[in-house]
């Protein structure tokens, strides 16, 4: 015999409560990393806005937001305000969500957990796991023209890593591997007008080949040799994520 409806209805009840406890624990950065994966959040928000926050023209693109628009935004932008320690910490680990193609912070967390579990210098180790994501070398390499389009040319198959296709953004790239665009998508007019771009220069640690639209890590990088657009307090970056993590 089934059981009643009321307490089908109360069980039911019990488990939807139970379940949005759950989740109000839960950061939304969480939940799309859970159920969609790396290679599905994509930062779709205004990117100009962004970069006059920081002063600088943070994602590298071809037309200076700054130049039109030189204050940050918002009704009072141009009153700067002093910011407690906790407002510049939190500041640091914003420009560098930025500079990496707006992470979100649960990708920052796992990549600082994991820096902490290894043997050596924690900020060192953090910077190496952000800056050898394939995302990343492919922008380094200037094989694309900006961190956005990296992440677009991985995500639809343009990229190679040793001959073989890699889709995920997030892969680590380790010294000696080589990461080039397929043959077919080498005459793409954005990857080659990145890669004919001399104002943007390829990193000592890295490798290129211009003409076969191809290049090599050869080292993991140092905080001292990655090119950042902006200042960047990693130390400070990391004691933040170990307090709030």
């Amino acid at each position: 015999m089934p059981p009643p409806r009321n307490v089908l209805k109360e069980s039911k009840m019990f488990h939807l409560q139970k379940f949005e406890g759950v989740l109000a624990y839960i950061s939304i950065d969480k939940i799309f990393e859970l159920f969609l994966g790396d290679t599905m959040v994509r930062y779709t928000g205004p990117k100009n806005r962004i970069a006059r926050r920081f002063g600088a023209n943070i994602f590298g693109r071809a037309r200076n937001p700054l130049l039109h628009k030189p204050n940050p935004p918002g009704v009072h932008g141009a009153k700067r305000k002093k910011k407690s320690d906790f407002g510049l910490q939190l500041e640091e680990q914003q420009k560098l969500k930025a500079v990496y193609g707006m992470l979100t912070r649960a990708q920052l967390v796992r990549y600082f957990k994991e820096a902490m579990r290894s043997k050596g210098n924690t900020p060192s180790l953090f910077i190496e796991r952000l800056e050898c994501r394939l995302d990343n070398i492919v922008y380094r390499l200037k094989l694309a023209p900006s961190i956005f389009a990296a992440q677009q040319l991985v995500s639809h198959g343009h990229v190679l890593v040793n001959g073989k296709k890699v889709d995920r953004r997030s892969f680590f790239v380790r010294p000696g591997m080589t990461v080039s665009i397929k043959p077919k998508s080498q005459q793409m007019p954005i990857i080659k007008q990145s890669a004919e771009n001399v104002a943007q220069s390829v990193p000592e640690y890295l490798a290129s080949d211009p003409t076969k639209f191809s290049g090599q890590l050869l080292v993991s990088p140092a905080i001292d040799q990655v090119p950042f657009p902006i200042p960047m307090n990693v130390p400070l970056i990391c004691e933040f994520l170990a307090h709030s993590s």
